[in-house]
């Protein structure tokens, strides 16, 4: 694991993406559905527990919430989708609010799509894959909450997502991830250093797959 994102400081929150930091350096945003364990995971990662917001309450995260790993490289809380109280004005608002984000961001090199074991592949989930498709952006899923299920049938919705997700047009990596158990994080940071451009970092898709741990999608 690497220990220099153990020092992640909040930066802001940026209602709107004119207020976000300045568009330099690397950034790496994590998505996922309200509830899927979006800002839980990043707090595992980081080792800290509060530095994202977590609540009991889906679609509590709606704003733009950047932190910084050091002067050039910052991790971004984007907004949560999909939760159904929310009012169609302010899902709206948000869905605008993200597409901006992430259609004009240059300081943007990475996604790390999160969703619930139990509940993966939603449509807007789909909608994001089809986003990096078209942007070339790098894809990292995480499947939270994996500690839900027993240890094959995590295993087994895992290469069954790892299908699905062979019609997708880019390279996607994907992995179980427990924030409670802490499993998957030295597999996470693998990634972030590689997107992040730390030295030393060996590529996982030269590394032979574990498909308890880690699986790699290659397009056709």
């Amino acid at each position: 694991m690497n220990p220099l994102y153990h020092r992640a400081a909040f930066i802001c929150s940026a209602p709107q993406l004119k207020d976000a930091p300045p568009d330099q350096g690397r950034e790496i945003a994590f998505a996922g559905r309200s509830n899927a364990g979006k800002s839980s995971a990043i707090n595992t990662l980081v080792q800290q527990t509060a530095l994202a917001r977590v609540s009991k309450t889906p679609g509590r995260t709606q704003l733009l919430n950047f932190f910084a790993i050091d002067e050039q490289r910052k991790l971004v809380d984007l907004p949560g989708y999909g939760y159904a109280k929310v009012p169609e004005a302010m899902r709206r608002q948000w869905r605008q609010m993200m597409e901006n984000y992430l259609q004009n961001r240059k300081a943007l090199c990475g996604i790390v799509l999160v969703m619930d074991i139990r509940h993966p592949l939603t449509d807007f989930d789909w909608q994001m894959v089809s986003w990096c498709e078209h942007s070339r952006l790098p894809l990292h899923i995480l499947l939270t909450k994996s500690d839900k299920l027993k240890y094959g049938a995590a295993k087994t919705t895992l290469l069954q997502v790892q299908r699905e997700l062979s019609r997708a047009n880019i390279v996607v990596t994907l992995q179980l991830f427990s924030a409670l158990d802490k499993i998957g994080i030295a597999d996470v940071h693998q990634i972030l250093d590689q997107w992040f451009g730390f030295g030393d970092v060996a590529d996982v898709s030269s590394e032979p797959v574990e498909f308890d741990k880690l699986a790699t999608v290659t397009p056709p």
